[in-house]
């Protein structure tokens, strides 16, 4: 029975309307979007594997993949511990962590562990298994997306010595990317923000059309309609400290 896998929303999906609805293949299939034959086949392993709705119910995405698929197999990975793909996103969404940093931290506790492309390659199958996706469409000029930056970068006072801890302001254009980033002292001033006047990151020289932003960016439709900025790019965005 080699196909290919399916997402373990549509697993459960096909296995609730043929478990509890009693629904046809062709039904099933057509309510997915999916073949006949892949429902088919989900469904029979899902009988040699024994299981009941309830049963499925009750298990994990990876426990019912591994009741209906088996471990999946990895060259060379015999004895290797298999990373925890559930802490490592909730490590990710921590400021500053990245897959690398986590890489690393495995590292210290099974060093004869996964390497790091192969590591990331289990976390990202883990990560498409949960189905969980949201796409959105940004036409150029559109929007303009605003925020402080939550890790705050500090310099050195070349007079005191001493070390200065300041806000980080970004804005990114959806379409394309561009970025500007102003590094200022507060992110509060007599006018709401001290990037208030900074200029769009727009190479096309067109203000966008509207502004996504946080409580905390407090951005005005002033900043939103202000004259483009032909310095900042992707790749090395414009930083200042006022």
């Amino acid at each position: 029975m080699a196909t290919e896998r399916l997402s373990m929303r549509h697993t459960r999906e096909i296995l609730r309307q043929k478990l509890t609805l009693s629904r046809s293949h062709r039904a099933i299939a057509q309510s997915l979007g999916l073949s006949s034959g892949t429902v088919g086949a989900t469904v029979l392993r899902a009988r040699a594997a024994g299981l009941d709705w309830a049963q499925v119910e009750a298990l994990t995405d990876d426990a019912l993949e591994g009741r209906l698929y088996g471990l999946r197999a990895v060259a060379g990975s015999r004895g290797r511990p298999w990373p925890d793909c559930a802490a490592l996103h909730a490590e990710r969404r921590k400021p500053g962590v990245t897959l690398e940093l986590l890489h690393l931290e495995y590292l210290e506790q099974h060093p004869d562990g996964y390497r790091y492309t192969q590591f990331c390659e289990i976390y990202r199958r883990w990560l498409g298994r949960r189905g969980l996706s949201m796409r959105q469409v940004h036409h150029a000029g559109e929007k303009l997306f605003v925020d402080y930056a939550g890790q705050k970068p500090s310099f050195i006072d070349p007079a005191t010595g001493e070390r200065i801890t300041v806000e980080l302001f970004v804005a990114v254009l959806g379409a394309s990317n561009y970025t500007y980033a102003e590094a200022t002292r507060t992110s509060r001033s007599p006018t709401g923000s001290p990037a208030i006047n900074a200029p769009s990151p727009s190479s096309a020289g067109s203000p966008p059309r509207s502004s996504a932003t946080s409580s905390r960016a407090a951005w005005s439709s002033r900043a939103a309609t202000s004259p483009a900025c032909s310095g900042p790019t992707r790749s090395s965005p414009s930083t200042t400290v006022r």
